[in-house]
């Protein structure tokens, strides 16, 4: 097997051109016989690795996956492609698992997934030595690991595969592993001599954003209100609060669903099935949800709270903008949740404590950072990356800093008369010269820093004594009661006068208003929007209420007919021939079958009432027959795309060109043209009615003799005995044949 038969099944199926970065080597290897290692982020194409060898090569690929709803997903896309696909799990009946069965020992699948706890059943693997298998992966790797954040303990014991079946390759893939949770993979699958591929982290396409806790409903109620049309899932840290968050989203107009391990199944079950087929749009959950979704249309995910580590922080983020189109990814920060964490990690006695709590130090340190976001993540994960994005919040807004040591000195001294005996609120409080009951029965009323800092907002301090803690100046005791305490450095602030540069803080309201200014100013500078931009923007919209109504009759998700980015390009290039459509990346052999009239006739309505996008997406190929047509009449002002779409819809009617002619107020030798031109794009257009096959022969040797002949030299060679309309036809046919003229 080679790469050249991979391209080919990735065009036949898939729809696409070419290979993402390192989608070719690691499919090399898996021809060469040799276990992998693939670590490749969400999105960035893990699956293709081994669906692409699994179609090629002989025998059946066992794929091996931890939750029944992927499984699902993959199978419905897989199906949607053309490619014999089936799943076994516990949510089919077992009449159900038999039928599967028989077709997996009868060599009919090309694909088989399964669960980790069905692959180690001696049954399952008994009637795996009768099949002729071709390949196994490992898809969600990481949870095979102890040191991963998704440790599965029965995902362990799949080192049997090497064992039972030594001369198989075995494909690991995940999208999150640092280095010790790579190296724990590869031990306990026992893969030998394993081709390792790690690709890039970097996933440009999301925009990255941190802001601080305060107001967090306020914020994204105005963030979705912005996005209305827009799938998107809000992450938090607790059962309650997803409730809470997506009941509050409910009285705000917004269409919001809560999950959580405690919801009943089948209320998690519908809520899923909703949000999968666009029914619902955003689902407020715990970290429990998405795994299993193959979902490529999500436009944003929210962080309500701080995630633990940066591996599920970089794994839930990239539930969005699967299909590379864009993305947001906000992420609110607080200390409470600092100290939340912190509170739940002291009392677990993991022998990975330390490990838990330094990623829980580097995911602070993200969310704190002042420099491109981006970086940090990527260099997180051992990818040199030395670059600001100039996507991300930092790199948009760089901050704004100023002189804080006076800040500093205050929150420092008033720490100190405390006796560092509180935490950030009674600070902030005594600072502000509170009057709460608790603050003056403690006489904290009395120390001379008592409402110094009146002239600051309370989110103001919040933020400042943040970043003062973040330098270093003030740390938090967490087995105190998260008490504030001094550092080795707070005397260098309060004593010697060493100078403190803070950030301005930005409220929400500060926050929206300078928003809505620099909108006003790009929206004053801008030039007004194209009538092709606004008619690729309808016709966007048409082709996914399209989708969306096909899905709805074919009940599966809307994604799997065609993803958010294979519709934009069809919106920006407006294909109206099959040949054309074939074109447009994610469009395989079988999506064409199976809706490919549907989006055509679609372009072509739309077309023929927008000309002004009509023929975007044909190539220089539509002006072919220009310098041939000397008739042409020149009143003729629509765009060759949309009248060539009229000819065809009247002659499929059994009119015939002389008809369609008069009908229109055209020449014939204009519809005979669009007739030509038609067929050379690949329409089906039967033009033996037109020309004969020796006259076709006739006509291409001589163009292959001669080197871009005019319309009337080839008239005259043959003596006039071929008429124009004839000519036309045979050069049409030639070019068809992909012949470069």
């Amino acid at each position: 097997m080679n790469i050249e038969a991979a391209r080919a099944a990735l065009k036949k199926y898939f729809g696409y051109d070419a290979f993402r970065p390192m989608q070719a080597e690691i499919i090399e290897a898996i021809y060469a016989g040799k276990d992998a290692l693939v670590l490749m982020p969400t999105g960035g194409g893990k699956s293709i690795c081994f669906q692409i060898p699994a179609v090629t090569m002989e025998g059946v690929c066992v794929v091996v996956s931890p939750l029944i709803a992927l499984m699902k997903d993959q199978v419905e896309a897989l199906k949607a492609n053309g490619i014999a696909a089936d799943f076994i799990n516990s949510s089919q009946s077992s009449s159900e698992q038999m039928q599967i069965e028989n077709r997996l020992r009868s060599g009919e699948l090309k694909l088989i997934y399964i669960s980790p706890e069905k692959l180690l059943s001696s049954f399952f693997t008994s009637i795996l030595s009768y099949c002729k298998v071709s390949l196994f992966a490992i898809d969600e790797a990481h949870c095979i690991s102890s040191w991963g954040h998704d440790f599965r303990p029965e995902y362990a014991q799949m080192s049997l595969l090497k064992r039972q079946f030594p001369n198989i390759p075995v494909v690991a893939l995940t999208a999150t592993a640092d280095r010790l949770t790579r190296k724990d993979v590869v031990d306990k699958l026992e893969l030998v001599d394993p081709a390792i591929f790690v690709a890039s982290f970097d996933r440009p396409n999301i925009y990255l954003d941190v802001r601080p806790g305060q107001q967090r409903l306020d914020q994204i109620v105005d963030f979705i209100k912005s996005r209305p049309d827009q799938s998107g899932i809000i992450y938090c840290l607790s059962r309650k609060t997803t409730e809470d968050v997506a009941a509050k989203l409910r009285a705000q107009n917004i269409q919001a669903g809560h999950y959580h391990a405690q919801t009943p199944t089948a209320e998690r079950n519908k809520i899923q099935e909703a949000f999968i087929n666009d029914r619902l749009q955003i689902v407020v959950a715990t970290v429990a949800f998405g795994m299993g979704i193959d979902k490529s249309n999500v436009r944003w995910v929210i962080h309500y709270n701080l995630p633990k580590n940066i591996e599920n922080y970089y794994q839930e983020i990239g539930r969005s903008g699967r299909d590379g189109t864009k993305a947001h990814a906000l992420l609110f920060f607080s200390m409470a949740d600092v100290m939340t964490y912190r509170d739940m990690l002291g009392k677990n006695e993991s022998e990975n404590k330390e490990i838990q709590l330094s990623k829980l130090e580097q995911m602070i340190q993200f969310a704190e950072a002042r420099i491109c976001r981006r970086r940090l993540l990527i260099n997180y994960f051992s990818e040199h990356f030395d670059e600001n994005c100039n996507n991300c919040d930092v790199c948009k807004n760089p901050p704004v800093y100023l002189d804080g040591t006076q800040i500093a000195q205050m929150a420092l001294s008033a720490v100190a008369r405390l006796k560092e005996q509180v935490g950030v609120q009674m600070l902030v409080d005594v600072l502000r010269g509170s009057n709460r009951s608790d603050l003056i029965e403690n006489g904290y009323h009395n120390i001379k820093t008592y409402g110094v800092g009146r002239q600051y907002k309370p989110f103001d301090w919040n933020q400042y004594i943040l970043q003062i803690i973040q330098l270093g100046y003030l740390e938090i005791a967490y087995e105190e009661k998260n008490q504030l305490r001094l550092t080795p450095a707070s005397q260098q602030v309060l004593r010697d006068g060493k100078k403190v540069e803070l950030i301005q803080p930005q409220s929400f309201k500060e926050r929206k208003a300078e928003e809505e200014l620099d909108k006003a100013a790009r929206q004053r500078k801008r030039p007004e929007v194209s009538a092709r931009e606004r008619s690729r923007n309808e016709l966007f919209d048409v082709l996914r209420d399209l989708r969306r109504t096909m899905a709805l009759a074919l009940g599966f998700p809307p994604y799997i007919i065609f993803s958010d980015a294979t519709l934009e390009e069809m919106a920006a290039k407006a294909p109206t021939t099959e040949s054309e459509l074939l074109q447009i990346s994610g469009v395989g052999e079988a999506k064409f079958r199976n809706y490919g009239d549907e989006f055509l006739k679609a372009i072509r309505n739309y077309v023929k009432d927008a000309p002004s996008l009509a023929g975007s997406g044909v190539t220089s190929r539509e002006q072919i027959f220009r310098p041939f047509d000397e008739t042409k009449p020149k009143a003729a002002a629509k765009t060759p795309g949309s009248t060539q779409i009229v000819t065809l819809e009247m002659f499929r009617k059994g009119m015939s060109p002389e008809e369609i002619a008069e009908e229109r107020l055209l020449s014939e030798s204009s519809i005979y043209n669009h007739l030509a031109q038609l067929y050379e794009k690949g329409e089906d257009v039967d033009i033996s009615t037109f020309v004969k096959p020796d006259e076709i022969v006739r006509v291409t040797e001589f163009l292959a003799l001669n080197e871009a002949p005019k319309l009337k030299e080839i008239f005259d060679y043959f003596s006039e005995e071929i008429s124009y309309p004839k000519i036309r036809f045979a050069v049409a046919h030639y070019r068809r044949l992909g012949v470069k003229m």
